[in-house]
């Protein structure tokens, strides 16, 4: 097994997506000293990991505010330049080190399950640790990287195309509003 790489301490961290809504590829990105990482994840893993860091800041009773002056503005966290995947991110955890007061994702590589052969290698690792304001500007860019694509059916959470017919109303309508 190789050994995880690890960003300790990042200078910087984000999740964003790159391209039209409907057909967006979203990122986790990060950065320490000259080494940047990027990793693929799916619009799913980026609303459950902004969730999650709000959860992890809540139960160790140490949050962040937005008018906290050292929370980079999430505005600012736009992916660099070039964007170059190490692998599709398929779990990732979340810990705090009480003593270093650093919050830390550890996203394991995708390996495909209809994969009959055992796999050669060990899942891909990287371990990131960033600070409690950098996580939680992390998590506000991730929130609105989601937000920001196809509007959703109120009734079953499938994006509104036209002519959505929601397998909740049975089909018998089209439903096209958002409230």
């Amino acid at each position: 097994m190789s050994d995880p790489v690890e960003l300790d301490p990042v200078t910087r961290i984000t999740a964003a997506a790159v391209g039209e809504p409907g057909e967006r590829t979203f990122y986790l990105q990060a950065r320490s000293s000259e080494m940047v990482v990027s990793l693929l994840l799916e619009k799913q893993q980026v609303a459950m990991l902004s969730l999650h860091v709000d959860e992890l800041l809540e139960r160790i009773g140490k949050s962040v505010s937005a008018a906290d002056p050292s929370v980079p503005d999430p505005d600012s966290l736009d992916l660099e330049e070039p964007v170059t995947p190490a692998f599709r991110v398929g779990q990732i955890g979340l810990g705090y080190d009480e003593a270093r007061d650093l919050v830390l994702l550890q996203c394991e590589e995708l390996i495909p399950e209809d994969e009959t052969e055992e796999p050669v290698a060990e899942p891909a690792r990287v371990r990131l640790w960033a600070t409690r304001p950098q996580a939680f500007a992390l998590a506000r860019r991730g929130e609105r990287e989601v937000a920001a694509g196809r509007p959703v059916c109120r009734m079953c959470g499938e994006p509104l195309e036209d002519g959505h017919f929601c397998p909740r109303s049975n089909g018998h309508r089209a439903i096209t509003e958002l409230s």
